[in-house]
């Protein structure tokens, strides 16, 4: 199979726990005046708009740090080849594979629908995660500054909110996120997954390169942004050697705080990141699938609550040690960093003025 340049998926040919039939291209005109040299033809990114009901989704997960999530798009145009949150695309009759990073979707009113959930009688406020399905600032943010709206609001109302993104755009907001640092309402967090660029090119294709990536973290911290640096996820013999160079260079530039993450790989994501080592990888993807299988019980994946946050194991108790170590070394003191929960300020319900 020839490499699908500039995508992390390989197909949207990959089954699906719903039927999904095989995509083939839809025979465009455009399709067979690009398809030069028997090249296949370039993938278009297309982004509807979608209109729901509500956009504040309520968790009791007992494994992660947040209750309460807003995911200003759904598909990510990163195209990621582990992101986690490829298998929601299967819901909609769409391709955890392509389709995930080029069928996109946004939801412009957002802000709005989040105004009238955070007007409502007995609302209490806790953090606002934003990035735990789909990235934030991926490209399209750029024309449609949802999640800034979000940040405008958030900065109105006095509500805290954690943000984590693959993305230098997030700088794009650095005046909103100086304004709400400074309140106590506000923490970022930005994924490194390796030091490599051309590695990067191919495991995350759209996402800002390593580098830019770690400047932002810079940019973030002289700002008096509460910064995070997340190493998410470690893949066994790809990426984990990066893992004390990651921490040695955020820690010189003051970033309070790091964490790690191990390869999850649930549902379809497991065969679209086989499709993409056997292209990329060959001669190491025996290894790479029998060192994760090794961390789950024999199994690709194990979705328990706590086990799919802990590996287990040898090589996961490895890990855990060299990561120990190298925040010693790197002087980052993993401060905790409780945000203001207690600025909230409900805003006018229905557009009119509370009277009582």
């Amino acid at each position: 199979m020839q490499p699908i340049k500039g995508r992390g998926a390989q197909s949207g040919a990959v089954p699906t726990r719903f039927g999904l039939a095989v995509r083939e291209a839809d025979g465009d005109w455009r399709d067979a005046a690009e398809a030069i040299d028997g090249e296949p033809p370039r993938l278009r990114t297309t982004v509807t708009r979608e209109f729901p009901k509500s956009v504040l989704t309520f968790n009791t997960s007992p494994d992660i740090p947040f209750d309460r999530s807003v995911n200003a798009y759904r598909g990510c145009e990163h195209g990621c080849i582990y992101c986690y949150a490829r298998p929601t695309h299967a819901y909609h009759d769409l391709s955890p594979g392509l389709d995930f990073e080029t069928k996109l979707f946004a939801k412009p009113q957002a802000a709005k629908l989040l105004r009238a959930a955070f007007a409502k009688r007995g609302y209490s406020p806790r953090p606002l995660a934003m990035g735990t399905n789909t990235d934030p600032y991926q490209p399209i943010e750029r024309d449609f500054r949802i999640t800034r709206q979000v940040l405008e609001l958030c900065l109105e109302v006095g509500h805290p909110v954690t943000i984590t993104t693959k993305s230098a755009r997030v700088l794009d907001d650095l005046d909103l996120l100086r304004q709400l640092a400074a309140r106590r309402l506000v923490a970022v967090g930005l994924s490194i997954t390796s030091l490599d660029p051309r590695l990067s090119t191919l495991l995350e294709p759209r996402a800002s390169s390593p580098a830019k990536r770690m400047a932002a973290l810079g940019k973030l911290v002289d700002a008096g942004i509460p910064a995070h640096v997340g190493i998410s996820p470690i893949i066994p013999a790809i990426t984990d050697h990066f893992l004390e160079e990651i921490l040695m260079q955020a820690g010189a530039m003051g970033v309070r705080s790091a964490s790690w993450i191990m390869l999850r790989l649930p549902h379809e994501v497991a065969a679209l990141f086989r499709e993409w080592l056997d292209v990329h990888f060959p001669d190491r993807a025996a290894k790479v699938m029998h060192t994760v299988q090794s961390m789950r019980g024999g199994k690709d994946y194990d979705a328990s609550f706590h086990t799919r946050m802990k590996p287990q194991g040898v090589w996961a108790d490895l890990i855990r040690t060299r990561f120990r170590l190298a925040l010693r070394r790197a002087g980052i003191a993993q401060e905790r960093l409780d945000l203001d929960c207690t600025q909230f300020r409900a805003p006018s319900r229905d557009g009119q003025m509370d009277l009582f």
